[in-house]
């Protein structure tokens, strides 16, 4: 189709009643300058397009989605682009439109319904949504206001400079836009105009625009309010696209007492069933995958076994994988398996942490009457916590106390709970709609300034819109209405600090990135609350304000202390103290604008109150973060030097990460060194000058000029050459001209390099000129002193060694945490080499830096996941690589090199026959194993155990001390393999 007339575009509205009335208050209504947007010009009009399609294929090529001529900002990448086709796009039920205006019709007349087809269309439904019910309410001090509210909205959409949660595209404007509706799901909203709880009749009227729900769950199993009652209200959720959580510490335990006689069942066979619920959802939801989490009190008499439940199925999923079943996540040995939807977190107060401190027992009590009924040491239960984390990622931990020290209403009860990913933490029956800044469009690369004022008018503008979503949405139960009208929580957040900081060449893990960070966050919570602040003006404060007046604004002023990095002793109410900012590294600016922010905030709010009880958090930014073409999400650090970007046509090339030649040019470094640098990283992605493998040696064993293009087409794509040889790259002819059988090429196993005749080692060099180190270690020019700019989160590539530690995920937290109403949504990543110490260490580290929730994840601790940071060579690619090394250092020596290998000692011997190499071998054999080799490790039971206990998956060496020997020999260049005795 042809591109959709903007003018037409800004007048749709089928949903809207005509004879609304729209109020509007020129003494203390909202007043909106122009910052990205130009008077009289179309805010559509400020960026280009051009027509796209977008489609999904499977392995083997068919295709399950495909959505052809859509139209499309030219900035955004191919990813981008099929995120909003294929997510956020209306795809039924959607009036079409003449590029005149005009509808439209079938052949009997009426109109002719399809798909959303432009960005235009999608954004306007969203941003005109929102200013229609603004303007209903009375938000605004004139139409003039209004209107440049929807132009800089649509602006920064469509530069993607911000972006909502998912449920907003999802749902808004669905019925105002289009005429979109359907029956009532059962939902509720408290009416604005009355003030009554009111049912919903029908489903898109009042939008759902939520993505985070935190809810009560009583002990009852079949009223409203109890277990059952949940799994309707959770299917409720997931049906639009948003995620749940609760605290489970109301259930009873297993062999508790039961009122009407015999014992409780337990919290786990109810945690089964709505484990089940939530993964049929997943299945069968029309948006995405149902997310859920799962909260117990660590005093709860199942706590144990809710610790270590993952730990016990993920065993169970190596048996079934051992037995011939997919590892894949979404395949057969994890669904049959439970836990498996949810992620888990065990609530921990301050009186535990100090046991585990000081030593001491821990109480497990009844949840009818209280009573102990189980003790433990504190030590040995937060061994077991620690060794479940390192195992398999789960639970989580929230600190109880940190939590609610920070809690702006507390008179109206204790928090409990968070959303699935632990950044929205409030009372029981409230919900979250959430919206995050794309920090690097505030950033100024060439000159490295942040744009303060920039970034405060977008957080002014995205905290109206998420307070003017409170108010049209509807929710999944009366309670949740109550609650989100009584406390009216935001979600404001960021993306892309760990891009914006490489990109200025600073470390992510730094004094000077922490201070960052540290003011970029405090100065959008202080401009949000400001906003709030004003709203209050406008319409009075949140209605359960005044009962916690004196809490809220002790917290405000705890916030505004961290802003001015107050001494400890100045905080109040607050066991353990926040991070505030180093202004000795700080940027000066928006340190400055941040503290005169929070001054007034404070100041409007002892004026007027607030209009939320909660402003902002830091959340994962996942699928927006796609959306807006982040490099990085959240608060995270990058992950890669070296990225793929998609292709329009589809297909996918290599390419440096964008952050690196503008930290490179920071730094001092050249073009031409620059581009060195890339290259190293990146590779040449052609073979014509490689060493070894190159077009005149492709060429000597058969290759034509037409198999070289093919191949260099394959290589711009692959992480190692050998995926650019094969069949499906270079056809059934040049494998046939190379001599090879279709038994041979059709192998999954085979290898056409070393087929070809090449060695391990040639291959090894050639790969690195052609397809790069994926790494800067080692880059020509580069200062060692400099490699800290560009760590990432994980090793990058085979030659890597540098990764940010996890100390400094934790310190990035720490620096963002005082300035945020919720919490923030992070993995702190973990190498697999990292032990159950570490992860002690780490959550100890948290509860200190008064972080609120922390999730660890070691890489390889799950049988599936979904990143790989690097292909890993073989153990036998990896010996024969070394040993071809070896062999020409010792070309001269006509012995013999014999290598034993025991668990975690390997010896090397010289000796001129084998008989001699068998005889020096079975000397070692006999010497005392050092007890420094033998690895001690955490059995079940938390305890340290003697002998190493090897989980499911992890690659076993054989016994230090075993009835036999393996040798490998060489005699001549010639290898020889030796075997005596047996495996135990």
């Amino acid at each position: 189709m042809s591109p959709v007339d903007s003018r037409f575009i800004e007048g749709l509205h089928l949903g809207q009643d005509e004879a609304t009335q729209f109020a509007y208050n020129e003494q203390t209504g909202l007043k909106f300058r122009r910052r990205f947007s130009e008077e009289g010009k179309s805010p559509f009009d400020m960026v280009e397009y051009e027509m796209r399609s977008s489609v999904i294929r499977e392995p083997d090529g068919t295709v399950v989605f495909e959505l052809k001529d859509i139209e499309i900002p030219k900035q955004w990448s191919q990813v981008a682009t099929d995120i909003i086709a294929q997510k956020y796009f209306r795809k039924a039920g959607v009036p079409q439109y003449n590029t005149d205006g005009t509808p439209k019709l079938n052949a009997d007349g009426s109109p002719m319904l399809g798909a959303e087809t432009s960005v235009k269309q999608t954004v306007h439904r969203l941003v005109g949504t929102w200013r229609f019910w603004g303007e209903k309410y009375g938000y605004f001090a004139t139409k003039k206001d209004a209107n440049v509210f929807y132009d800089e909205l649509v602006v920064m959409l469509l530069r993607q400079m911000a972006a909502p949660n998912s449920p907003q595209w999802f749902n808004t404007g669905l019925n105002w836009a289009h005429g979109i509706n359907g029956p009532s799901q059962g939902h509720h909203y408290v009416d604005p105009d009355t003030g009554i709880m009111t049912r919903s009749t029908d489903s898109y009227t009042h939008p759902q625009p939520h993505a985070c729900f935190i809810q009560s769950v009583s002990d009852d199993l079949v009223n409203e309010g109890g277990i059952m009652d949940l799994w309707v209200r959770e299917a409720r959720l997931f049906k639009y696209g948003s995620g749940t959580g609760s605290n489970f510490s109301t259930l009873r335990g297993r062999g508790e007492p039961l009122s009407g006689g015999g014992r409780s069942s337990g919290l786990m066979s109810w945690l089964k069933i709505g484990d089940r619920a939530a993964g049929a959802i997943k299945s069968g939801g029309t948006t995405r995958r149902a997310a859920k989490m799962v909260i117990l009190d660590l005093d709860h008499p199942d706590v144990r076994t809710f610790i270590n439940w993952k730990v016990e199925e993920e065993k169970k999923v190596a048996a079934l994988i051992a037995g011939g079943y997919s590892s894949d996540y979404e395949g057969e040995a994890y669904e049959t398996v439970s836990g498996q939807n949810s992620n888990n977190s065990v609530r921990v107060p301050n009186k535990f942490m100090d046991l585990v401190q000081r030593g001491g027992n821990w109480e497990m009590k009844w949840r009818t009457d209280g009573t102990v009924c189980e003790t433990i040491e504190a030590k040995k239960l937060w061994d077991e916590i620690a060794f479940a984390a390192w195992a398999c990622a789960d639970p989580g931990l929230q600190y109880d106390d940190n939590i609610n020290e920070w809690h702006t209403c507390p008179q109206s009860g204790k928090i409990r709970g968070s959303n699935p990913c632990s950044e929205y933490m409030f009372l029981d029956n409230t919900a979250c709609n959430l919206a995050s800044l794309n920090l690097a469009h505030f950033f100024d690369t060439k000159t490295t300034t942040f744009d303060v004022d920039g970034f405060k008018h977008g957080a002014r503008l995205w905290t109206t819109v998420l307070e003017i979503s409170v108010l049209m949405a509807q929710y999944p139960s009366k309670e949740i209405a109550q609650g989100s009208y009584d406390y009216r929580t935001l979600g404001l957040g960021y993306a892309n600090i760990g891009s914006v900081l490489m990109t200025a060449g600073i470390p992510y893990e730094s004094e000077e990135a922490y201070a960052f960070t540290g003011s970029v966050t405090a100065l959008m919570t202080a401009e949000s609350y400001k906003t709030s602040a004003e709203m209050a003006r406008i319409h009075g404060p949140f209605p359960k304000y005044h009962l916690n007046k004196d809490d809220m604004l002790r917290v405000m002023r705890n916030h505004r202390r961290a802003a001015f990095n107050a001494p400890e002793s100045e905080y109040e109410k607050l066991h353990v103290k926040p991070q505030g900012v180093n202004p000795q590294y700080a940027p000066a600016y928006i340190i400055a604008a941040a503290r005169q922010s929070w001054n007034e905030a404070v100041e409007l709010g002892e004026q007027y109150g607030y209009r939320n009880a909660q402003t902002t958090l830091l959340a994962p930014t996942g699928t927006i973060g796609l959306l807006m073409d982040c490099a990085t999400t959240g608060v995270e650090p990058d992950f890669a030097l070296v990225k793929f970007k998609k292709l329009a046509g589809g297909g996918y090339f290599k390419i440096a990460n964008e952050a690196v030649p503008s930290a490179l040019e920071h730094l001092g470094y050249t073009e031409a060194q620059t581009q060195d640098i890339i290259d190293y990283m990146r590779g040449s992605a052609d073979v014509t000058n490689a060493p070894h493998i190159n077009a005149e040696s492709l060429k000597a064993k058969g290759f034509t000029d037409a198999d070289l293009v093919s191949v260099s087409k394959a290589l711009e794509s692959a992480f190692e050459m050998q995926f650019a040889f094969n069949v499906w790259t270079l056809g059934e002819d040049c494998m046939k001209r190379a001599g090879f059988s279709p038994e041979e090429y059709n192998d999954p196993k085979f290898n056409m390099l070393k087929g070809l005749g090449f060695s391990s080692q040639e291959i090894a060099e050639a790969n690195e000129f052609v397809c790069g180190t994926m790494t800067i270690e080692g880059a020509p020019h580069l200062k060692e002193s400099d490699y800290k700019v560009f760590d990432c989160a994980n090793k990058c590539g085979k030659k890597g060694q540098r990764y940010i530690h996890w100390k400094g995920h934790l310190r990035q937290m720490a620096a963002a945490q005082p300035f945020l109403s919720g919490a923030i949504s992070k993995t702190i990543n973990m190498p697999n080499e990292a032990t159950v110490d570490d992860v002690k260490q780490a959550y100890w580290d948290s509860w200190q830096l008064a972080l609120k929730a922390v999730a660890i994840y070691r890489d390889g601790c799950k049988l599936s996941q979904p990143l790989s940071t690097s292909t890993k060579e073989s153990d036998e690619d990896k010996k024969e690589r070394e040993d071809e090394e070896a062999e020409a250092a010792a070309a001269e020596k006509k012995t013999v090199s014999a290598t034993v290998t025991t668990t975690s000692i390997e010896e090397h011997v010289e000796a001129s026959t084998i008989a001699q190499a068998i005889e020096q071998a079975s000397a070692l054999l006999n010497q005392h194993v050092p007890d420094s080799h033998v690895m001690p490790t955490y059995a079940s039971d938390g305890s340290i155990s003697e002998h190493r206990i090897y989980l499911h998956g992890e690659k076993r060496k054989l016994p230090a001390k075993r009835s036999g020997i393996t040798i490998s020999s060489k005699i001549g260049g010639t290898k020889l393999w030796l075997r005596t005795g047996e495996y135990p």
